[in-house]
C-alpha cells in the first residue's frame, strides 16, 4: 500500500483553519486544502495539499492512502517530534495487510528535514517538491520579492544589515561635522559586529527564552527567581571586591606580582562573595524543587559542597599570597574534603531512612 504523505512543518494548516490533524482520506485532505487556500490562497502548503491528492489520483495499479500531517511553529525539533507523531497515528490507523510505503510531498528543503524521522517508521519510495510555476517568471518577482520580505526572520537577516550599511553616508557627515572622521567606521563596525554576533549566537531567541522563563518564575512563585537576582548581585560585588584586592597589593611595596599571584588575589578577595551566591543559588533551587514535589536529600550536598571549595580555593590561594602557612593549607584541604564526605553520606543516610524523594505535605 502506498501512503501519500503531504507534510506541513510549520502547522500553517491547523493555524490558520483549525483543522484538526493529522488529517486520512481523500475526501478529508480535498476539505482541508479547500479550507486553507480559502484561509490563505498565497500558502504554499494549498499546493502541497493538492500536489497530494494528484498523486494518489494518478496511481491505479495498488491502493493508495492520501494523508496530512503537521508538525508546530517555531521549533524544527519539536516540528519533526510532532510529525513523527501524528505519523504514527496515522499508520496505527491504516487497516491494510500489506506493507505500507511512502510518498512524502514537500513545499521545500525546511520540510524535508523531517524526512529522517519519516523513514524511521515506514519506507520512503520517493519525495516530490512542489514548486509553482509562476514563481519562476519574472512577472512574478515583485511578489517573490514581497514574500521574502514578509517573512520576519529574513526580514531580519536582509534588512538589518542593509540598513547598517545605508546609515554610514548620514554618520559620516555627523562625523565631519563634529571634527571626528574617523568615529564613523568604528560605529559601523561595530553595529555590523554586534549584529553578526547576534546571530550567530542566536542571542535574539535566548533573550526571549530567558523573559519567559522570568515571566513564568514570576508568576510560579519561583523562589529561585529572587535567588538567582540575589546571586547575581554578589558575583558583581564579588568581582569588584577582587580587583580591589589586586590594586591593593600591586599599590603595595615589594616587587610586582606574578600572573599566579594576580590569580590567586582575584580569587581570594572574591571568594567569599561568590561563595555566598552559589550557597544562596542552590538553596533557592532547593526550595523550589521542595515545592514541585521533586527534592531529593541529595540536592543538600549542592550548598555544602560550594562551601567545601571555597574552603579549598581560601587555602590555596592564603598559601599563595603569603597569608597562611603550609599547615593551614593541610588543615583546608583536609576539612573540606572531610566535610564533603560527610555530607554526601548523611544526605546518603537520610534518602535510605526516609526515601529518595520528599514531597510537601
Amino acid at each position: 500500500m502506498l501512503l501519500v504523505l503531504c507534510v506541513d512543518l510549520d502547522d500553517d494548516l491547523g493555524r490558520k483553519t483549525g483543522v484538526e490533524t493529522p488529517v486520512v482520506g481523500r475526501d478529508a485532505v480535498e476539505a482541508a486544502a479547500v479550507d486553507l487556500a480559502t484561509a490563505d490562497p498565497e500558502d504554499s502548503d494549498v499546493n502541497v495539499l493538492f500536489e497530494g491528492l494528484h498523486i494518489a489520483d494518478r496511481i491505479t495499479d495498488e491502493s493508495v492512502e492520501v494523508a496530512a500531517v503537521t508538525g508546530v511553529d517555531g521549533s524544527d525539533v519539536a516540528a519533526n517530534r510532532a510529525v513523527g507523531e501524528e505519523l504514527d497515528e496515522v499508520l496505527a490507523g491504516l487497516v491494510t495487510g500489506e506493507d505500507v510505503r511512502a510518498m512524502v510531498v514537500t513545499d521545500g528543503a525546511q520540510d524535508e528535514s523531517v524526512l529522517p524521522v519519516i523513514r524511521s517508521r515506514v519506507p520512503i519510495d520517493g519525495v516530490q517538491r512542489v514548486v509553482v510555476r509562476q514563481a519562476q517568471d519574472l512577472e512574478s518577482m515583485y511578489y517573490t520579492i514581497k514574500q521574502v520580505l514578509d517573512d520576519p526572520e529574513t526580514r531580519g537577516t536582509i534588512l538589518i544589515p542593509m540598513g547598517i550599511l545605508l546609515l554610514i553616508y548620514p554618520l559620516s557627515l555627523l562625523a565631519e561635522r563634529l571634527d571626528m572622521p574617523g568615529a564613523v567606521f568604528g560605529v559601523t563596525s561595530a553595529l555590523i559586529g554586534f549584529y553578526l554576533l547576534s546571530r550567530g549566537l542566536a542571542l535574539g531567541e535566548r533573550l526571549d527564552s530567558f523573559v519567559d522563563r522570568v515571566r513564568e518564575g514570576l508568576y510560579a512563585g519561583r523562589v529561585s527567581l529572587v535567588t538567582y537576582f540575589v546571586a547575581g548581585l554578589l558575583l558583581m560585588i564579588g568581582g569588584f571586591t577582587g580587583v580591589q584586592t589586586v590594586q591593593d597589593l600591586q599599590s603595595g611595596p615589594g616587587d610586582a606580582l606574578t600572573v599566579i599571584e594576580v590569580i590567586a588575589a582575584m580569587v581570594y578577595g572574591s571568594l567569599r562573595w561568590f561563595a555566598a551566591a552559589g550557597v544562596t543559588s542552590s538553596f533557592g533551587r532547593v526550595v523550589d524543587g521542595y515545592i514541585d514535589g521533586e527534592f531529593e536529600w541529595r540536592h543538600l550536598n549542592a550548598p555544602v559542597y560550594v562551601l567545601a571549595i571555597a574552603f579549598i580555593l581560601h587555602g590555596v590561594t592564603s598559601f599563595l599570597l603569603a597569608y597562611g602557612d603550609l599547615s593551614y593549607l593541610a588543615f583546608t584541604l583536609t576539612g573540606a574534603t572531610l566535610l564533603g564526605l560527610a555530607s554526601t553520606f548523611a544526605f546518603a543516610l537520610a534518602e535510605s531512612r526516609f526515601g529518595g524523594r520528599v514531597n510537601p505535605t
